[in-house]
């Protein structure tokens, strides 16, 4: 893989790790979800978008098979370790 690859492959497996990121930290705002359950749901709608659209280039391609079926299955946690472990490795 050449530098411009590798970058832009880190930088999509990044955004995607930080839209990972703020839906957990969404589920964890319970004082939110018990105060007002709307805003709750419309911040986890949009976590939920950040997700789809950084995710989109990685699943669509074919060097992450692995990645691509915990996004399908929406196995978030385990596609957030993965992306952990990818890093860790780049390291």
């Amino acid at each position: 893989m050449n530098h411009v690859a590798a970058f832009k492959r880190d930088t999509e497996l990044h955004q995607l790790g930080k839209a990972l990121r703020l839906r957990l930290s969404v589920i964890a705002d319970h004082g939110l979800r018990d105060h007002d359950p709307e805003a709750h749901l419309k911040k986890l709608q949009e976590a939920s978008l950040l997700i789809e659209e950084a995710a989109c280039p990685l699943v669509e391609s074919p060097l992450y098979p692995k990645l691509k079926h915990f996004l399908e299955r929406r196995s978030y946690d385990k596609a957030l370790a993965w992306i952990e472990e990818e890093r860790e490795k780049d390291s």
